[in-house]
């Protein structure tokens, strides 16, 4: 490496900066020891004294002043105009890596097939998933919603015994519908039988719409349950725990619009649409 490279902008201010440095402390160190020759036993004192010592009120010095407005202008101009607000950024360098990163896994993800796609959603879920929902997705003995069940009648049936919150609507209250007319609802929903569908109408629709397809802003669309675009949905929303529910040990479920491309967020969707065992 050569040192003294002056073409370089970085050696070139670091030598004058150097340089600088070096002057100002001889200067500042010299005029120190010229006043202390003097005789200030005429000075005026300060105020306040500490343990009897006093101290003179000398004025500002004028070479100390002109270096720290110097200094201030010298930073202003190093970090708007010279280096290296302008050159490298390793922030910019790791924004340039993840968009090249994520170019070539779009690239990659768009040319799996159906089971590649399962594959690595069954990664995705070891790895995001499996801490709170198990390797198996059965909730950790309640600690999270069991999706081996979830997407299945019985996953409605819950549903209607503890009642729902999150997704980023209000809270269906527990109860609303019980024994064999919630069966029958939670029938039409899963496998679209008719018997439940006048039952649904009068139960359900109100909220989730005539055929299921959801209101916005009132209640999610129910003609996706158990498919792989309702669980991308809570994926992007996160979800909260009914507040009677066992999962309440758990809590909210955070969303994973963030920390998930939009590719992983399908990959894993599909994954877990296949943990219910209906």
């Amino acid at each position: 490496m050569n040192w003294f490279n002056l073409s370089d902008n970085v050696n070139l201010l670091s030598i004058i900066g150097a340089i600088v440095i070096v002057l100002t402390v001889f200067i500042v160190a010299g005029n120190a020891f010229n006043q202390m020759k003097k005789n200030k036993s005429n000075a005026e004192l300060a105020e306040h004294t500490w343990d009897g010592i006093g101290e003179y009120k000398n004025p500002l010095p004028l070479g100390w002043a002109l270096m720290f407005v110097l200094l201030i202008l010298f930073a202003l101009w190093y970090f708007l105009i010279g280096y290296p607000l302008n050159k490298y950024s390793s922030i910019g360098e790791y924004n340039e890596s993840v968009q090249e990163f994520n170019a070539k896994y779009d690239a990659k993800y768009s040319s799996l097939d159906d089971d590649k796609k399962i594959q690595m959603g069954e990664r995705l879920f070891t790895l995001h998933c499996a801490p709170c929902h198990g390797l198996t997705g059965d909730g950790i003995n309640g600690k999270a919603q069991d999706l081996t069940v979830w997407g299945s009648v019985d996953g409605i049936l819950n549903t209607l015994e503890h009642g729902s919150t999150g997704l980023g609507y209000g809270e269906m209250p527990a109860g609303l519908v019980e024994g064999e007319d919630a069966k029958l609802i939670a029938e039409f929903i899963v496998k679209g039988n008719e018997k439940g569908k006048e039952l649904f109408a009068e139960n359900c629709a109100s909220c989730h719409g005539d055929n299921a397809e959801g209101i916005e802003d009132v209640a999610p669309a129910l003609n996706v349950y158990g498919k792989a675009e309702f669980i991308a949905n809570v994926l992007r929303s996160g979800k909260d725990a009914p507040s009677d529910a066992s999962v309440k040990v758990i809590g909210r479920m955070p969303s994973f619009i963030h920390a998930l491309s939009a590719n992983q967020i399908d990959a894993l969707s599909r994954y877990v649409s296949t943990l219910s065992k209906e």
